[in-house]
């Protein structure tokens, strides 16, 4: 018997929590007949105060073992000495280097400002704006308090950035196109533009259009998406830029988002796969929110398996990816899509489309 593909699951809040139950329906394993096993930890806003964070910790270090993991939104508090967002501590718990985040049409959904094309975001997983050391000094409240922090990137971190995305870039036939502000910051944001210099000359072959990260905002809404696009950016950069660039296609909940661990050679070592957007607390209980980016994200879990459990999960990533969009495009849709289907519909029909696709398959095979 194959060995069982092992699914680090992080529970979470309100919708997000939601929309994970409903997604773990296209990674049944009687559906996608693989030996699917989930090994579950409560990142609730309510668990993590009562262990102090310890269950995020535990969360990363069976991810880091298993190499894969899913994961629903989770509530940040606002307090400074609250537990916080688990984002940073998993993220640096599995080494992440990178998240991914592809805005791609779909189908039926008329894009914004003329987008077809597909946009990847390649942002630093660490670092930068996020972890930063802040602190005030000056008469608190006055006109001469000053507030500071101190960032920090790592040479190591902007390779990840800049190779995957050359790498991504030669799969999907893209142009490299972005970058950060190396102008007014050579030290510090020049780190990673010379990093992006360097990949693109070990990848003569790949289209390579640097830009400062005003214009690349710019150039997303006047012309620059004639071609597939990968975008190579600092951690908060990136985070801005994936919240313009999924809606431009539709919905923020269109898409995955993808955070990658590397080894020394920069081969994926663990990948967890996640919605974009957050818990959605008006959503809650409704079931109208829309399951598609975590629907996505099970076919990115199963595409990432590949590699360790074989082909067939690759089978079974393409069947939900597939399966989705084409819910979508046979007019199955959430509000947020014009449609008037609800969570629990959206996703049975996802289901359905799963099943009917690998019985076909496995009879032409």
């Amino acid at each position: 018997m194959a060995d069982a593909i092992r699914i680090v699951v992080l529970d979470g809040d309100e919708t997000g929590q939601e929309l994970l139950e409903q997604s773990l329906r296209v990674l049944d394993g009687e559906l996608l007949e693989l030996p699917v096993e989930f090994e579950r930890f409560d990142l609730s806003l309510e668990n993590r105060r009562s262990s102090q964070n310890a269950v995020v910790h535990e969360a990363a270090a069976a991810m880091r073992t298993a190499g894969l993991g899913l994961k629903a939104a989770t509530v940040t508090p606002e307090g400074r000495d609250d537990v916080g967002s688990p984002n940073r501590i998993v993220r640096e718990g599995i080494d992440g280097k990178v998240i991914v985040r592809t805005g791609r049409r779909l189908p039926g959904v008329a894009p914004h400002s003329g987008v077809y094309y597909p946009i990847s975001v390649v942002r630093m997983a660490v670092g930068d704006a996020y972890g930063a050391q802040q602190w005030r000094e000056g008469d608190a409240g006055g006109p001469d308090e000053v507030a500071c922090r101190t960032e920090r990137i790592t040479r190591s971190t902007c390779h990840a950035v800049a190779e995957y995305a050359f790498r991504t870039a030669e799969t999907m036939g893209a142009r490299v196109y972005g970058g950060p502000k190396w102008t007014v910051s050579p030290v510090y944001e020049g780190m990673l533009k010379e990093e992006m210099d360097a990949a693109a000359a070990r990848h003569p072959g790949v289209d390579y259009q640097p830009v400062l990260i005003d214009a690349t905002y710019a150039g997303l809404l006047s012309g620059a998406t004639d071609k597939t696009l990968v975008i190579p950016a600092l951690n908060r950069d990136g985070d801005c830029l994936s919240d313009m660039v999924l809606p431009l296609f539709g919905s923020i909940a269109g898409a995955e988002s993808v955070l990658l661990a590397f080894d020394s050679d920069y081969e994926m070592t663990c990948a967890m796969a996640e919605a974009p957007h957050g818990t959605a607390p008006a959503l809650l209980g409704k079931d109208i929110a829309n399951p598609l980016a975590m629907i996505l994200a099970c076919g990115a879990v199963m595409h990432h398996a590949a590699g360790r459990h074989g082909e067939a999960c690759e089978t079974a990533s393409r069947a939900i990816y597939e399966a989705a969009l084409e819910t979508v495009a046979g007019g199955v849709r959430t509000p947020d899509l014009g449609g008037s289907a609800g969570t629990t519909e959206f996703t049975s029909a996802v289901v359905e489309r799963i099943r009917t696709k690998l019985d076909v398959w496995a009879t032409l095979a």
